[in-house]
């Protein structure tokens, strides 16, 4: 994904009322801009961190700018909730998720399962299909991402239906898309959520396959382009 103007740099004052942060440009002025992710950002949102904004030239949007990168420490995370879907996307129409290669078709936003969810990828191949639930992660410590950053039941629920759906004799993957350059694994966030964490290892038992692929993060583009190993230790 690549980014189709220049970034606006400044650094963050503050998050607040879940959808905003007030940024401080580089020439000093401050602007109120949109952040895209309805998650706790848990780490990613210390005051005084260098961030990078997008703009909109939409002139009925409300705030000009959106939220996209946020530098913390030399480790930048990419915290647009809108672009894992598509990063996922096109690295899997690039070939570079071997697992998920030669697929027919690539649909979005399927309907699917008996808890009215829909799939964020549905792959359509000649003897089966495969539902890729993908989920962004941005929380590190030390050099482990975890997720998730809060308790998701959503998130527990889109577990339960890759169960059902690997049970019925299709693929289920769960797709972890890590943006943050710091991240060297993957591991459940039990500490958080631990019934997330049960259901995973549940998920896995039960034949659901695991992803994470890392981004490549830049003030040009967002890649995935690193597999990263998963552990459920």
């Amino acid at each position: 994904m690549q980014f189709t103007s220049k970034l606006l740099e400044g650094k963050l004052i503050k998050r607040y009322k879940r959808f905003l942060v007030d940024v401080k440009l580089i020439d000093g002025s401050i602007i109120t801009a949109y952040c895209p992710n309805t998650g706790s950002m848990l780490g990613c949102d210390t005051p005084g961190s260098l961030v990078w904004l997008s703009s909109s030239d939409n002139s009925a949007r409300k705030y000009q700018y959106t939220l996209e990168i946020v530098k913390i420490k030399q480790n930048y995370i990419g915290v647009n909730t809108a672009r894992p879907n598509q990063l996922v996307e096109d690295a899997i129409e690039a070939g570079s998720i071997e697992s998920l290669e030669g697929a027919n078709s690539l649909r979005r936003e399927v309907k699917y399962g008996v808890e009215n969810s829909r799939i964020d990828i549905l792959l359509e191949y000649d003897n089966t299909n495969c539902y890729v639930e993908v989920k962004n992660v941005t929380l590190v410590e030390g050099d482990i991402a975890f997720f998730p950053d809060a308790v998701t039941v959503r998130g527990q629920k889109h577990l339960r239906e890759l169960i059902q759906v690997v049970d019925s004799g299709e693929r289920g993957v769960i797709f972890f898309c890590v943006q943050h350059t710091g991240a060297k694994s993957v591991r459940p966030a039990d500490h958080i959520d631990k019934h997330y964490g049960e259901l995973l290892r549940q998920s896995a038992a039960k034949g659901v396959e695991i992803l994470a692929y890392q981004a490549d993060i830049s003030c040009e583009h967002i890649l995935l382009n690193k597999r990263l190993p998963v552990s459920l230790d």
